[in-house]
């Protein structure tokens, strides 16, 4: 017990305890300056590179500081040259995988941030950084191997070998991953996009994953899609070429009606509309087209305009509603029906 205490109050145990736990409280203190100052500049400039520089080197340089620390206590113990290689060799190992980590966390980041600026404020695909972060750590792990002397061709070699086997065996993993990278390569599909499949789904497209899609609804549901067969679906993409897009409306009136005032009626109560409701394109002139002479009526198209999809349904509301108390107002009668059987079969008849 009493060989355990000189040993815990020795010169050889204390000293190199002290220097690792200098480089460890450095580190902290340095992380947490460093990533105060680039917290900073992002607000100051307004640059968003400071930001993913801070979420990548976040822990890593508490990191570098400790790896500092026992590097400079090696060098004090009395080591054998063997073992202090081997200490030398983790060290070299632990640092180059953690600039790996940086490199990557950073790559992905200014991706996700090109994206974003490339794109609009909306939300980015994970798959190209997720992709991206594999390839970076893959060659900062080939990279390790070849510091530690070890030969790499034999190993590429074999995971050449492996990796067809690998594809193999995940076909449908590996057909995902290729049709979220084509779908992204297209840009048909984008995060952000409001979008309609052949198969009934829509809403916007939330994030591409390596293995599938998914896509928030309006009532805020999600619906995951796989890749391969959102790249053979027949899609409806509301957001292209423009988010801006008309609205139909499809009114009847009587034959009785005036058909000019009707229509000096009706774009009246469509630029108040547009003027006033969120979602409508104030400048646009809304416009009627009358098309169809049928039994009871005469019907016609209201043509208006909003800023993008899921404007048109508070649009319309607001335009039906307004321009049946202005019809009312007006005396132009929108005929009603009535469904009557008779002998000979169903029969519509104006009410």
């Amino acid at each position: 017990m009493t060989g355990i205490f000189d040993f815990l109050t020795s010169r050889q145990f204390l000293l190199p305890l002290a220097l690792f736990t200098s480089g460890l409280l450095s580190g902290l203190l340095a992380e947490r300056l460093v990533l105060k100052a680039a917290l900073a500049l992002a607000a100051r400039t307004g640059r968003s590179f400071f930001l993913a520089a801070r979420s990548a080197l976040r822990g890593m340089i508490t990191l570098w500081f400790a790896i500092a620390g026992v590097y400079a206590a090696i060098h004090i113990i009395d080591l054998s040259p063997g073992v202090a290689t081997y200490y030398h060799q983790g060290l070299l190992v632990l640092l180059a995988f953690s600039v790996t980590v940086v490199i990557a966390r950073l790559s992905a980041g200014l991706v996700d941030l090109y994206i974003r600026m490339a794109e609009g404020s909306v939300p980015s695909a994970t798959i190209l950084g997720n992709i991206l972060r594999i390839v970076i750590v893959l060659t900062g792990i080939l990279v390790i191997l070849t510091l530690l002397h070890v030969p790499i061709a034999p190993l590429v070699t074999a995971l050449g070998i492996g990796g067809f086997a690998v594809a193999l065996a995940f076909n449908d993993t590996l057909s995902n991953l290729f049709s979220g990278l084509h779908i992204l390569a297209s840009k048909l599909i984008r995060p952000g996009d409001y979008v309609r499949l052949d198969s009934g789904e829509e809403g916007y497209v939330a994030d591409v994953t390596w293995r599938n899609t998914t896509i928030r609804t309006l009532p805020d549901n999600m619906v995951v899609i796989p890749n391969s067969r959102l790249a053979s679906a027949i899609i409806t993409n509301f957001n292209q070429p423009a988010k801006e897009m008309a609205v139909l409306v499809e009114v009847g009136v009587s034959y009785a009606s005036d058909l000019d005032t009707v229509e000096r009626v009706t774009v009246e109560v469509a630029e108040e509309v547009l003027r006033e409701t969120s979602g409508g394109v104030e400048g646009f002139t809304p416009f009627v087209r009358y098309h169809t002479f049928s039994d009871f009526r005469i019907e016609f198209t209201v043509v208006l305009r909003v800023h993008e999809f899921v404007d048109q349904y508070a649009l319309k509301h607001e335009f039906m509603k307004r321009l049946q108390r202005r019809y009312r107002d007006c005396g132009i009668e929108i005929p009603r029906f009535a469904h009557l059987t008779s002998q000979d079969g169903a029969l519509n008849v104006p009410l």
